[in-house]
């Protein structure tokens, strides 16, 4: 029924689908910190009492929480090489894969910085006075109380993110990355069949996805007992 199963379903083939799934699960880490050290800053200018910190923090969610995905990796791939290569004078290719991170990483900063801002608000404020009536500096207060609580009430929700991150990392393959779906994709081309690769790679997706929610749910039991 389906000749061409049995080429494509190959010791070789379902290694190169590994492969695939190892970068977009390395895609999907890189981001992750990246957007976690972007969350970070977003978080301390919106923490500042300076006002036009807190515009720019506002516009820089607003805008990545607020635009697709998909045109911002295309926005990244095909518009900001055209402008670098207007300033420096000569044709700049950047690579898919270098793309796919930086778009994932800003995309994810958004959504991490609410998740802390998130964090932060569900501190009880009785430590943020304790904190003033001891002489804390803000930045003291943030850095050394505030922050790590909110981290582990945001941990839940990055975890989430995660797993977004991890689906979100197949988008790639418009712009020609071989994470999993691209590799698939281009298994399909060569064996005129993208049923088959494609359905393999969804399980490939299931296998991580599945498996970072089963120790993320218990990561948040550990996290209750101890509260």
């Amino acid at each position: 029924m389906f000749p061409a199963f049995s080429k494509v379903v190959t010791l070789d083939n379902l290694f190169i689908l590994l492969k695939g799934a190892l970068l977009s699960l390395g895609l999907a880490a890189g981001s992750l910190l990246i957007g976690l050290a972007i969350a970070v800053l977003i978080a301390l200018l919106r923490f500042s009492t300076k006002k036009i910190c807190h515009i720019i923090a506002n516009i820089y969610v607003e805008f990545f929480r607020g635009t697709p995905m998909l045109v911002q990796i295309m926005y990244l791939f095909t518009v900001v090489p055209i402008v670098i290569s207007m300033i420096v004078g000569h044709r700049v290719r950047i690579n898919p894969v270098i793309v796919g991170l930086i778009a994932l990483s800003l995309n994810s900063g958004a959504y991490q910085a609410e998740y802390i801002r998130g964090g932060i608000n569900g501190v009880d404020k009785g430590q943020k006075e304790a904190c003033e009536t001891l002489g804390l500096s803000r930045t003291d207060m943030m850095r050394f109380v505030i922050l790590p609580q909110a981290f582990r009430l945001a941990i839940p929700s990055m975890v989430g993110e995660f797993v977004t991150l991890i689906k979100d990392s197949s988008l790639l393959m418009t712009i020609g990355a071989l994470e999993l779906f691209g590799q698939a994709n281009k298994i399909g081309n060569i064996y005129y069949d993208y049923m088959t690769p494609e359905t393999i790679s969804i399980f490939y997706y299931l296998i991580m996805t599945l498996t970072i929610s089963y120790f993320a749910r218990k990561l948040e039991k550990r996290l209750a007992r101890s509260v």
